[in-house]
């Protein structure tokens, strides 16, 4: 059993960014805070599934060039293959929860 806290953790760059929950060994996840202007920057990747769950804002998600409006409540799961960003061209924050499997840390290729 592992147990953490999420306000007991830091994102990478202060009040926004990823902050890991879990990392391995079969899977990763945590939660990511853009703030307005922000983007994730498109990627892919050859093996890992991932997951990515809204808890607020209203960004888009660009899967494989097309966008979609996000709305609080929305998930979204992405095939290995699939080239995604999140761009958080809102005037509020986003946060979002997401989960990547299997734990593969080397498997993103940029684009």
């Amino acid at each position: 059993m592992e147990r953490v806290n999420e306000h007991e953790l830091e994102f990478r760059h202060g009040d926004h960014g990823p902050k890991y929950l879990f990392r391995g060994p079969h899977w990763e996840g945590g939660i990511i805070v853009f703030q307005p202007g922000q983007e994730m920057g498109p990627h892919k990747h050859e093996e890992v599934e991932e997951t990515f769950y809204f808890e607020a804002g209203t960004p888009q998600m660009v899967i494989d060039g097309e966008a979609h409006r996000v709305r609080p409540g929305d998930a979204f799961r992405l095939a290995p293959g699939e080239a995604h960003n999140i761009v958080n061209d809102a005037d509020t924050d986003t946060r979002v929860i997401f989960i990547k499997a299997p734990y593969l840390p080397k498997d993103k290729i940029d684009l």
